[in-house]
């Protein structure tokens, strides 16, 4: 939970502060969101398997598509979200990506089949509105940040458009990997989960390198880390530690989709809610206006409408499993009554 928190607000702040100190390519900074998946053959190696992982060994063809498909869908997601930490204010964006909240409860419905609550349709509801605000307050952030030409009300419907879109395709990507872990890898382990993490990265990495060199971006790439802020050496350890970081934050997201659910990671991203803004307020000099002050405080309730339904699911679970146990007890002794009659 903590590697989800930590990493996820370290790497947000850090590829804004990438476009901030003078760097301007898409396709580098959607790479450095999922090249740091060899990082991960460390914990990898170092984690002994469990002895499940010995008994069930999914089909390789099954998991080779399991990795294909949820890998380019990471890629897509990954470019959307360069775009969109480009045209938006990080604290907007963060904002915006609330947004993914709702969209995982209905992705989470169809494909995972999760309960849709009041508390949890409240939650739908408010962020849909804090969202709402955000757009319809465009003109606050009408000094955007992007050096393209476009015009600042452009980039900000663009980069709100697109952070939607890539909190949509987020979502539908962690309940697949809930399907994944239930339906094909049929484990939840600490190594399949980094394997499943690896492997997925890998190809959103292969897409992004593809795109890279397709886009012909990758000859801007010397003359960007010399006109760099603060010169080469902070380039490479911003993109550096923009990978290390977001995949601290995916480890984690990752390993709570399977010791609890896609709903569970979701909701508990959220905590870092508000503090990227506050942050980014403080780094980078973003407005916090009434506007974004007022969806901020949606997005945490409509959080908090998230954290108090698994809490009752929790109380609910423990009591069910507290009354099987005494039902367990309460044989056992009518048996043993039985027994000592006779």
């Amino acid at each position: 939970m903590l590697m989800l928190l930590a990493g996820g607000t370290v790497a947000t702040l850090l590829s804004r502060l990438y476009y901030n100190s003078g760097g301007n390519s898409k396709w580098m900074s959607t790479l450095t969101q999922s090249c740091g998946a060899p990082l991960l053959a460390i914990p990898l190696l170092l984690t002994p398997p469990a002895p499940e992982e010995e008994r069930r060994r999914p089909a390789p063809s099954k998991l080779a598509a399991v990795y294909l498909g949820i890998g380019v869908l990471i890629g897509v997601d990954n470019l959307m979200y360069a775009y969109a930490l480009l045209y938006l204010p990080v604290s907007t964006f963060s904002l915006v990506a609330a947004t993914q909240l709702a969209f995982n409860a209905v992705t989470s419905r169809l494909i995972n089949a999760q309960r849709f609550t009041p508390l949890i349709a409240n939650s739908v509801v408010v962020l849909t509105f804090a969202a709402a605000m955000l757009g319809v307050g465009a003109s606050s952030d009408g000094d955007g940040t992007s050096s393209s030409g476009a015009p600042p009300r452009g980039r900000y419907a663009a980069g709100f458009v697109l952070t939607l879109a890539a909190s949509a395709v987020l979502a539908l990507i962690l309940s697949l990997y809930e399907l994944a872990f239930e339906r094909v890898v049929r484990a939840r382990t600490p190594r399949w989960v980094l394997r499943t993490q690896m492997h997925t990265n890998l190809v959103a990495s292969a897409v992004a390198a593809a795109g890279l060199l397709a886009s012909g971006e990758w000859r801007t790439v010397p003359g960007e880390m010399a006109a760099f802020r603060d010169g080469p050496a902070r380039y490479v350890l911003t993109l550096a530690g923009t990978a290390a970081a977001w995949q601290a934050a995916l480890a984690g997201q990752v390993r709570l989709v399977a010791r609890v659910s896609s709903l569970f990671a979701n909701a508990t991203g959220a905590v870092q809610l508000p503090l990227v803004p506050v942050f980014a307020v403080v780094l980078f000099g973003d407005r916090m206006t009434g506007v974004k002050t007022v969806a901020m405080l949606m997005a945490v309730w409509g959080f908090l409408s998230y954290v108090y339904q698994h809490y009752l699911d929790g109380r609910r679970a423990a009591a069910g499993k507290d009354g099987a146990e005494c039902a367990v007890c309460a044989a056992r002794a009518a048996s043993n009554a039985v027994s000592s009659a006779s």
